[in-house]
């Protein structure tokens, strides 16, 4: 029987794995969206937040799969992208029929999809406001990863991309999951994410990136952490040598490690080179000293970082 594939990013961020698993939920439970056989994907493994969050909440990870996996009578539907670039590799486009994505848009296809683009902090809050429009409800466990990959998405509201709707269905996601303590579950997911310890240093720069068409090349890795402090002080050294090495493996012209303190709302990037540091400097001001440029309370990527480093090299 054909499939329809719903998949995140690639190195899928919390929202990415979490809101396809809900997408398949209401496709299941609303007969309404008609896709055949939905099957929530992953097309990279886990990170570490990811793993965590589904261990709390014993919760099964969706299937690893590769673009061998898809058959040409299987269907497509993207989630939490939508560029080429952060597509898993060698997948056919013609065979996309929705995307649901909270990112800037940035498509030319042969043929007319579904599309659903809302400027919310989180594509998890996108599929639950679906869900409460045709009657679905999440059940308790659903509802708790929804509620994290929203606090991770949006830093615990603390990020620009968070909006007064973001907070409003978390309001209601907690209800259902019977979460009383926001915070405190904001902080554990953060806790969570700033584990670096089972990765190497190539896994960091490569952990949670995107690859942009800027003119150039551009990859932006961001790191969220609550040690910033020591991951520069004692990372930076082998971190620089790793980016050089991804750098190179993937043949971007231009890359940069954002590390974002959590908790104190700073961001710092890491700059390989006299090219990154003149398109940094430029976009952003201030002088790189030792390597590292502090960007202060910028901490969305796709709304602060990506966006001022496009209009530099444009």
């Amino acid at each position: 029987m054909p499939k329809t594939y719903i998949i995140g990013h690639q190195k899928p961020d919390t929202d990415a794995v979490v809101a396809s698993m809900a997408l398949e939920y209401l496709y299941k439970n609303c007969n309404c969206f008609c896709h055949e056989n939905p099957h929530a994907v992953i097309c990279d493994p886990l990170n570490p937040e990811t793993k965590f969050l589904f261990k709390k909440f014993n919760v099964v990870s969706p299937k690893l799969i590769t673009s061998a996996t898809i058959t040409k009578h299987d269907k497509v539907i993207l989630v939490d992208h939508n560029e080429v670039n952060q597509r898993f590799d060698g997948m056919n486009e013609d065979q996309i029929v929705e995307i649901v994505d909270h990112h800037k848009v940035n498509l030319n296809l042969a043929q007319p999809i579904f599309l659903t683009f809302k400027a919310w902090g989180s594509s998890s809050t996108i599929v639950y406001f679906l869900m409460k429009q045709n009657g679905v409800k999440p059940d308790k466990k659903l509802a708790s990863l929804m509620l994290a990959a929203i606090l991770s998405d949006t830093v615990g509201f603390k990020s620009s991309t968070s909006t007064d709707k973001d907070k409003e269905l978390s309001k209601e996601l907690a209800d259902i999951a019977q979460i009383n303590d926001l915070n405190a579950f904001a902080l554990e997911i953060f806790k969570a994410k700033s584990d670096i310890s089972s990765l190497s240093d190539e896994q960091i720069v490569k952990n949670d990136y995107k690859i942009f068409e800027f003119g150039k090349k551009t990859m932006i890795d961001q790191l969220e952490t609550v040690e910033q402090s020591m991951v520069l002080t004692k990372k930076k050294a082998s971190l620089l040598e790793a980016m050089q090495n991804v750098k190179t493996d993937l043949a971007v012209d231009l890359l940069f490690v954002a590390i974002t303190d959590i908790l104190q709302v700073n961001t710092k990037l890491l700059i390989l080179s006299d090219a990154e540091k003149d398109v940094a400097q430029k976009a952003f001001g201030g002088k790189v000293i030792d390597g590292v440029l502090d960007i202060g309370q910028k901490m969305s990527r796709k709304k602060e970082i990506a966006p001022a480093i496009e209009a530099t090299l444009k």
